[in-house]
Parts: structure tokens; C-alpha cells; sequence
């Protein structure tokens, strides 16, 4: 059964940003909460060290996500750009195409992270006190990324069609199974650990089995078929063109932070926990960022498909600044009651207070990442996706490499950690807002 759509060609700009946008953040929030649900059963329930394990593995997590979800941007973009010139027939064989990729994908991240798990902590700096923990707690989740990769796609294909709610609500589902799951396997079964990430793999397994029965039943160039399942290289060839440069910008991002988790694990336990703590609340503004900058990706690439130049720009402007309201919102939100949110995860007010730090420091900045995330997207829909990745490995990667063997091998302080990130966002946020102008000129 076909769902309404919505049409990124055609009627009022905002409305429509507003309804892809929205309904999308909400999905990557959830999302979120899975890994929330995680930290604040095993802080409320196991203690410090379970709390500072999960944590210490999340910039390790979400290096692996970003190689599939660059790809899947990569999916979004073509298949996109196929609906946007009515070619209906070629965004179904991309479709199929995607899906396969997946599979692929999925089974090589899950493969190679079962393999890097231990190495990788340990390269780390993970306090001894907490490594078995963490290695456990990686290695289970890296079965659930063959299942994250597959719902990725297929919610970008979905995305591609004008459509985000119903990846919403098959996270719905899964997220409440995820919950329950967490205090059953933890509470009752005692599998800490273990048991938080065992309930996020079933949850992932949930939601990519309801999208594909979602894509199974429905119709027109959205539609798949198991005998179609294929990988034709000329969809291939064009899906990583635009994915592997937006998985290099998103794994160059996480290989600093990784670095940065580095220096935060030398600072001991509690200011490893409290880092956990108020991760979650940057990840819930950043989830909100992804929302319009996918927006930017899809009404850019429909119109920039159908020839509709002046389209393409109105839809930037309206991302930007609807971006910019609901990120500073949300942002002035966390920082303003970050005392009592941070509460939620952890009773010990010692990691409450140092938790309330780091978020006053990078949470309040976040817009300026929202700058970087939309201005990107924009510049992919429009076909220049290599821009944006050069800009952030010279400007945020290699600054903040800088930055940590630079500066905090001289002020040993988990604030001299911190600041690298709103610094490097405004120096990074600068220079693509000036790419994006010069490409605007050029091909607008």
C-alpha cells in the first residue's frame, strides 16, 4: 500500500521541510534512546564501571555507523535525483541495488568490528577497570550493526520517496521492545553488559524486518521484490560516488573523536562516566541537525534532478533556518537544565556535576556543527560531495589531531579537551558556507 508522500517539486517550501524534517529527527532520537536506554539501566542498575564501559565504546559505535550511513546517503541521493526526472524504472533498479549493498555492508562492519574490538579500546586508553566490560558490550553490538546497516537503507529509500514516518514508527516498536528488553536481561537475568547491548541487536532486527516488509508491500518505483534483488554496477558505481565521500566525512569525524575519547580516558573512570552522561544529550542535538540536512539531501537532489535551480536554493535557506531555530531550542533546553536531565543516568552527583560541564561547553555551540551537517547535504544533493570531506579533514580533523597533542599535552584538563569542538566547528562551518556559495554561483 502506497503511504502519503511528500512532494519536494512542488507547493510551499517550510511545511514540507518541517514534515520530512521532524518525523526524521524523531527517528534518529529514538534510535538514540536505544543507546540511552542502554547507559541509563546499566548506571541505575550495574554501576560506574558498567556505565563507563558502554560509554567508552560509543566513539568506536558510531565510527562503524557512519561508514553505512554515508553509503545509504549515497542511496538517497541517486535514487532521489531518479524521482525527481520521473524515471521511476531506473529508481527501482537503484533501489534493489541498495539493498544488496547493504547486506554487504553489513556483513563486513559486523565482521571486522568482531575482529577490532579488543585492539581498538585498548588503543584507546580504556581504563583497565572497565575494558572485559567494554570489549563484551562492543562485540555483542557489533552483531546488531548487519541489522542497523540493513534499516538504514532501506529508511533511506524510503526518504528518497518523501517519506519519514513510517521508519518512525517501526522504531516506535522496536524502541519499546529495546526498553523492555534492557530491564528484563539486566534487572531480571543479571547479564549486564551483555545484556543491554543483546536487547539494541533484537531491537535493530525488529525495525529492518518491519521497513522491508513496509518496502515489500508497496507500490510503484518503491516497491521490492526478492527476485529483483540485485547489484548492477552502473547504480553501484554512482551510490558510492556521493557514500563513500560522505562516509569519509563521517568516519574522519569519529576517528577524531575517537582520539578525543582517548584523552578523556586518560583523565580517569568518573570523568569517563560523566563524558557518557552528557554524549547522549549532544547526540540528541545532533539527531535533531541530521533531521534538516537530510531534508537538505533529498529536496535538493529531487529538484536539483528536475532542473528546478531556483528550488534548490529556497530549500537550503528554509533548512538553514528552520536548522537553526529548533537546534538552538533544543540546545538551550539541555544547557539550561542539564543539573536535572543528567540525573537520569547516574544518581552519583560527582558525574552529575562534570557531566553538566562538558554540556555547557559543546552543547551550546552545536549550531555551528548544524551548519557544517546542512551545508554538506546541500553540496551532495547538488553533486559535489568530495568538498565537504576535504574541508572537514583539513579544518576538524587535522585541528583537532592538533589540538590534542598539542595543547592538552600541555593543560591536562577535560575542559582543554572540550573546547576543540566548538572551535573546530566554527573554523569547519566557515569554510563550507564559502564552498557552498562558490558552488552555488557556478551551478545555481
Amino acid at each position: 500500500m502506497m503511504a502519503k508522500r511528500i512532494n519536494p517539486l512542488e507547493g510551499s517550501l517550510w511545511d514540507k521541510i518541517l514534515a520530512f524534517a521532524l518525523p526524521l529527527a524523531a527517528t534518529s532520537i529514538i534510535q538514540q534512546l536505544f543507546n540511552s536506554c542502554d547507559v541509563a539501566t546499566v548506571g541505575q542498575f550495574s554501576g560506574s564501571h558498567s556505565l563507563a564501559a558502554v560509554g567508552s565504546t560509543a566513539p568506536i559505535t558510531n565510527l562503524f555507523i557512519t561508514i553505512f550511513v554515508g553509503f545509504s546517503v549515497g542511496a538517497n541521493v541517486i535514487i532521489s535525483r531518479f524521482l525527481g526526472a520521473q524515471r521511476e524504472d531506473r529508481a527501482n533498479q537503484a533501489i534493489h541495488t541498495a539493498l544488496v549493498l547493504s547486506i554487504i555492508t553489513g556483513f563486513i562492519v559486523s565482521i571486522i568490528g568482531e575482529i577490532i574490538a579488543r585492539p581498538l579500546l585498548e588503543l584507546m586508553s580504556t581504563p583497565k577497570e572497565v575494558l572485559p566490560l567494554a570489549v563484551l558490550y562492543l562485540r555483542v553490538c557489533f552483531i546488531g550493526m548487519f541489522f542497523l546497516t540493513i534499516y538504514n537503507f532501506e529508511s533511506a529509500i524510503l526518504r528518497a520517496g518523501g517519506d519519514t514516518k513510517r521508519p518512525l514508527y517501526c522504531l516506535i516498536v522496536s524502541g519499546t521492545i529495546n526498553v523492555v528488553l534492557n530491564l528484563v536481561f539486566v534487572i531480571v537475568f543479571k547479564l549486564d553488559v551483555a545484556g543491554v547491548a543483546l536487547a539494541t541487536t533484537i531491537a535493530d532486527a525488529t525495525s529492518s524486518l518491519l521497513l522491508f516488509r513496509i518496502l515489500y508491500k508497496e507500490e510503484g518505483a518503491l516497491q521490492v521484490r526478492l527476485d529483483n534483488m540485485k547489484m548492477e554496477w552502473v547504480y553501484t558505481k554512482e551510490i558510492l560516488i556521493i557514500g563513500i565521500p560522505a562516509a569519509i566525512q563521517g568516519m574522519l569525524f569519529n576517528i577524531s573523536n575517537i582520539i578525543i575519547q582517548s584523552a578523556i580516558n586518560s583523565l580517569g573512570a568518573d570523568i569517563v562516566a560523566a563524558s557518557t552522561v552528557a554524549l547522549n544529550f549532544e547526540m540528541y542535538s545532533y539527531f535533531l541537525v541530521t533531521g534538516f540536512a537530510q531534508a537538505a539531501i533529498t529536496f535538493t537532489s529531487q529538484n536539483y534532478g528536475a532542473k528546478n535551480y531556483k528550488r534548490c536554493i529556497q530549500s537550503i535557506r528554509w533548512c538553514m533556518l528552520l536548522g537553526a531555530l529548533f537546534t538552538g531550542a533544543i540546545s538551550a533546553l539541555f544547557v539550561s537544565f542539564s543539573p536535572v536531565l543528567a540525573v537520569i543516568f547516574t544518581s552519583d552527583p560527582a558525574i552529575v556535576k562534570i557531566a553538566c560541564i562538558r554540556i555547557s561547553i559543546v552543547v551550546t555551540f552545536e549550531v555551528l556543527n548544524m551548519t557544517i551537517e546542512i551545508m554538506s547535504g546541500a553540496l551532495r544533493g547538488l553533486g559535489n560531495p568530495m568538498i565537504s570531506t576535504v574541508l572537514c579533514i583539513i579544518f576538524t580533523c587535522a585541528l583537532r589531531l592538533a589540538w590534542i597533542f598539542i595543547a592538552f599535552a600541555r593543560i591536562h584538563t577535560f575542559q582543554s579537551v572540550l573546547v576543540v569542538y566548538p572551535i573546530s566547528w566554527a573554523v569547519t562551518s566557515a569554510s563550507i558556507v564559502i564552498a557552498y556559495l562558490v558552488v552555488k554561483k557556478k551551478k545555481l
